[in-house]
């Protein structure tokens, strides 16, 4: 089905581009996350924002104070680490303010943080990046209240925010392990990419008894087949993700980027860029488990030819999910601004969610990924049928 409504930006200073997808509107308002990337294209935030639909649509039920939104994405073709990066960020927004204020929420995705969308929104006079779901809340004050608390929260050091999606990833993993009759203790992981997802995501494995045996940043590899020291490694990261080599321990080796794809291991987690593997190395891939922890890091292509393998895959749209879910499960008032809260539902509803792909999956002999696409279309329909939903 093609989107709502896509828009292209041209900067007037640098003419780079912007671009925004609005998949579908739900009573007026859509979620996707805001990206920055050199090289980022209409085509590939047309995906992100239909994969968005998918992952609002998978945590519908009726009970819930939280009623999904449509789906949408916002993508920025500039390096991250442009000097100019800023202004770009703050053009863009301008240039898209009315659709932000009216209809999309948005917050950080691949190369932003939130703290710097926040501070560009407050500079250009808006009064939040995702103010457009305010109408829809109950009690706003209340609501505004309870995120700015959760906001606030952390744990060992790390914020809240940025561990959300990784307990959720984490979950993912651990409930397909169960499924697929694999121990937690004592299994390998490799996890490429270590900023908020990855990192998170190698924390949550660590503490389930997984052995992280490799991570990958933007330097190259770390591995060690005892086992890496995750928190060291986490407090040892900068903004970026990036580990110093002076932290690491005897026994831990440093290696070329591109080794991630081809360490001994049971688990693999692309956590940092999409279309990582290809039809060109889908060989390497060593692994009986992806867990895509990144937005479509896995091309179609290279999918088909992991699959037979024997290789099982978790979609990124299920696997990558829970952040979203947690942002709106507190706001709603579903949960409290709370770590126990949150991590507690995080889990609950991605074990739910996997176990019902993996059920579906054996009934109808299909893949997870076609288990999981089925399971939000039916989650849609009845969205669709419960409340007014804005589509082409």
């Amino acid at each position: 089905m093609a989107p709502l409504l896509e828009v292209t930006w041209t900067d007037p200073v640098t003419d780079r581009q912007g671009f925004l997808v609005i998949d579908r509107l739900v009573r007026g308002v859509c979620s996707g996350g805001l990206r920055m990337r050199a090289g980022c294209t209409l085509d590939e935030v047309r995906g992100l924002a239909a994969g968005m639909t998918r992952k609002e649509a998978l945590y519908y039920r009726p009970s819930n104070r939280y009623v999904p939104l449509g789906g949408a994405k916002g993508g920025i073709d500039c390096d991250p680490h442009d000097p100019h990066m800023r202004g770009v960020l703050t053009r863009y927004l301008q240039g898209v303010r009315a659709l932000v204020e009216r209809h999309w929420t948005t917050g950080e995705d691949l190369g932003l943080h939130q703290k710097l969308i926040d501070e560009v929104v407050t500079e250009i006079g808006m009064e939040s990046s995702i103010q457009a779901v305010y109408p829809l809340l109950p009690d706003r004050a209340a609501a505004i209240s309870r995120l700015r608390r959760a906001f606030s929260l952390s744990v060992d050091g790390i914020a809240l925010p940025d561990l959300a999606g990784g307990i959720g990833v984490a979950e993912a993993a651990l409930a397909s392990l169960t499924e697929l009759g694999l121990p937690h203790e004592g299994t390998r992981a490799v996890i490429q990419g270590f900023g908020s997802m990855g990192g998170s995501t190698a924390r949550y494995l660590a503490q389930a008894g997984l052995r992280i045996v490799a991570v990958s940043d933007a330097l190259g590899v770390i591995t060690n087949p005892a086992g890496l020291d995750v928190e060291l490694l986490l407090h040892s990261r900068n903004a970026f993700g990036e580990i110093p080599r002076s932290c690491l321990r005897p026994g831990d080796a440093a290696l070329a980027v591109d080794a991630w794809l081809s360490v001994d291991t049971d688990v693999l987690v692309p956590a940092a860029i999409s279309y990582c593997i290809t039809p060109a190395n889908q060989h390497l891939v060593r692994a009986r488990l992806i867990v895509e922890a990144a937005n479509m890091p896995v091309l179609p292509a290279a999918e088909a030819s992991l699959t037979a393998r024997g290789i099982q895959v978790v979609p990124d749209f299920v696997a990558n999910s829970a952040t979203n879910a947690w942002w709106w499960w507190t706001l709603f008032g579903d949960i409290d601004a709370s770590v126990s809260e949150a991590t507690h539902q995080i889990r609950t509803e991605m074990h739910r969610i996997l176990t019902t792909v993996f059920t579906l999956a054996g009934t109808t002999g299909t893949t997870l990924r076609e288990a999981a696409s089925a399971f939000t279309s039916a989650q849609i329909d009845a969205l669709t049928s419960a409340i007014h939903v804005a589509t082409p």
